[in-house]
Formats: structure tokens, sequence, C-alpha cells
């Protein structure tokens, strides 16, 4: 067998969202297509994938460099051990030749989404839902049913009140979820206390509240949201400065003693090794990591990590990837990991999961169809498909 060819097009998401720290009106996003010679139902297997929203398309670096290596590869250099499917960790070797070590986030992202494209052929070829080939390989066979979800929400709407605002998380209520996630940052202080304080109300023990303020403060106003937001009783505080900033975040951990989360932004095993050594995140204080397995050169390099922050004394049910979409929600059910978070109509085509999915009591259902599942996004999958044409 052998790759045929690897395309790639940039998809503008087209939304108006904003958080604390920037709008999505140019957010854009790369959507790859790896096909193949094997043929199911009359027709080529191909694996799809997509940069995560919060990235930018990153097509340039794909076509200029990834892509032509894996072409330019001998096919059987290619292939696993029976010679009948695609070995990912083969392919991510090619794509890295001739790169530099260091400088991850520049590749990163390109690498990791041709490489989950690349995973979810592989689970087409073999039959299986992608979940399943992950635990197999990497979680001693254990294999999940159903996976803990968490949504996001709570961002800043023109003209919202806090009214609007607690509207909204009633409905994530009743649509099953048991945690949610708000936004903060994007008013002053006391403002953002007022919107936590509402959505406390409404939600009162039905579900538990965490925050998200996208890496935006300073030193001065990190420490000031810290200790207003201590009294809350949050799940976590997420991404309360720069994750890179190993110190003010080991600063930021002995003021807030509630949990926080980090690590979305983080592109490589050695960025996350350097944060849970230096960045006063613990385990044992309920300490949330967030590395997103398709930004960080994907689910082989992933597993490095995972098995890197075990050797540090990480449970995997601290990890909790970011995303909100079938990838991630397919590579938390395969490692079995803390759960994964969904942004229900928020990123068009591009957010939430199969058309069919319902949240209950907090818990998604994997879904039994071949590879990652994006077929059972209607929308989704009609704009992968295009590239196949």
């Amino acid at each position: 067998m052998r790759i045929l060819d690897i395309r790639e097009t940039a998809i503008p998401l087209k939304s108006t969202l904003k958080n604390s720290s920037f709008d999505f009106t140019e957010m854009t996003t790369s959507v790859v297509a790896v096909i193949t010679d094997v043929v199911r139902e009359g027709r080529p297997v191909a694996g799809f994938a997509f940069n995560s929203t919060g990235r930018y398309a990153c097509g340039a670096q794909m076509r200029a460099r990834f892509i032509p290596r894996i072409l330019a590869a001998e096919p059987q250099s290619l292939l696993d051990a029976t010679g009948e499917n695609i070995e990912p960790a083969k392919v991510l070797a090619v794509m890295l030749q001739r790169e530099k070590s260091g400088g991850h986030s520049e590749r990163s992202i390109a690498i990791g989404t041709i490489e989950v494209a690349l995973w979810d052929a592989v689970a087409k070829i073999a039959g299986k839902p992608l979940h399943r080939l992950i635990a197999e390989r990497y979680n001693g066979g254990k294999v999940a049913e159903r996976v803990f979800c968490y949504v996001g929400g709570g961002w800043y709407l023109p003209g919202q009140t806090i009214r609007d605002l607690q509207d909204e998380m009633l409905r994530h209520l009743d649509a099953g979820y048991t945690m949610v996630k708000m936004k903060v940052g994007g008013l002053p202080l006391a403002d953002d206390v007022r919107r936590v304080e509402a959505v406390k109300l409404v939600l009162g023990d039905r579900a538990a509240l965490a925050v998200d303020a996208n890496a935006k403060f300073q030193r001065d106003e990190a420490l000031a949201y810290a200790r207003a937001l201590s009294a809350f009783g949050l799940r976590w505080f997420e991404e309360p400065c720069d994750p890179l900033d190993f110190a003010l975040l080991s600063e930021i951990a002995g003021v807030y003693a509630p949990p926080l989360a980090t690590g979305e932004n983080l592109y490589s095993t050695q960025d996350v090794e350097n944060l849970v050594r230096f960045g006063g995140l613990k385990p044992e204080r309920r300490d949330v990591i967030q590395v997103d397995p398709p930004q960080a050169y994907g689910i082989v390099q992933y597993a490095a990590t995972v098995a890197m922050l075990e050797r540090h004394g990480w449970p995997r049910t601290a990890l909790f990837p970011h995303g909100g979409n079938q990838m991630s929600l397919a590579i938390a059910g395969g490692f079995g990991l803390g759960g994964a978070e969904s942004y229900p109509g928020v990123f068009g085509d591009f957010g939430g999961f199969a058309d069919d999915a319902r949240v209950e009591n907090g818990h998604l259902r994997l879904s039994d169809r071949p590879g990652i599942g994006f077929e059972g996004q209607a929308g989704l999958y009609r704009i992968m498909r295009e590239l196949t044409a």
C-alpha cells in the first residue's frame, strides 16, 4: 500500500467571538486529507484532520516541507511490520528530517495536523475507531466506552448581559453537562467577579465551574485575579499567564489554592516537562495539564508526553486535552485521560462532535465509526470530502 496524495486547504471560521485576549474574526484553520491506495466500498481510504480552533491555518509549511518529504519517501519505508498499514511514527520521522531541535511552534501544528490525519486513515484501514486503536497501543488495551466532557462558554459578546450569561450556562446544564467553563479577563476585575458570582448562583450544586483567562495577564493582574477567585471553589483557573513564564505561574500557584490548568499553548514534550518541573503545578493539587495533541506533533509524540508526565507522578486523569472536537475526544478516550472539552454551536462545522452525539450526566459515548468519526458530522465531512474530489 502507499500514500497517493496529501492535500490541504485553509478555511475561515467566520466567527465574531471574543475571549480576554483576541477575537476570531480573522481565524482560519487548515483541513488536511491523506489519500491512500487502499479501496473500501469503492473509494480510496482517506484520513482527515484540521488544526483546532485558536491556531491559524498553516498550509505553507505543509506544502513547502512536510508533504513533499512524505510523498518523496520510499512507500514501503512508511509501513508497519505487517506491510498492510501506515506506521505514523515512521511518517513523523520523515517529516522531521532536516528540522533543527527546538523552535517547535513554527512546525508542530503543521506536522501534528498531518499526523492525526494519518491516524484517521490508519484506523479506517484497520476497521477500528481511533480511540480503540490508541487504547490498544498506548493504554494497555483498556478501551473506554464513554468520556467525561465539560463545556466551554461564557464568551464576551456584544451587548451581553449577566442574565444572558446565566441563561447560557443553564442551557448547558439542560444539555447534560455537569461542568462548565467561562471566560475571564475581558472586563475589569470587579465586573468579572460579578459574572463569576452570577454563574455560580445559577449553577448551585448542579455543576462545577472553571474559568479561563487565555494567558492574558501579566504579574499584577494575574495575582489580583488569583486572590479574588480563590474563594469561589472553582474546578480550575485556566491559563492565568503565559504558560512559558514558569516563575510567574509558580508564584500564582502559591497564591491560588484551588487547581490551576494550563499547557494548551505548549508544543513539545520538553516544554511540558519544564512546565511541571518549574511552573509550580502539582498533581496533588488537582492541577490540570491541557496539551493539545494534534498541535504538539500529533499522537505519537503525545504518547511520549503522557509517559513523561507519568514519570513525574501525574495520573492520566489530570490530563484534559484542549480542542472541543472529534480528534481530542478520540484521543482522550484512547489514552484514558480525565476528559475532553466541548464547544457546541461556537465554531460552526469545526466545533463539537457527531451530529447524533448526546451528553448524559457529563459524559459522551464514543462512536463505533472507524477512524476519528468525522463521517458523523455532516457539515464538516462535506468540507473534508471536497479535498478528495
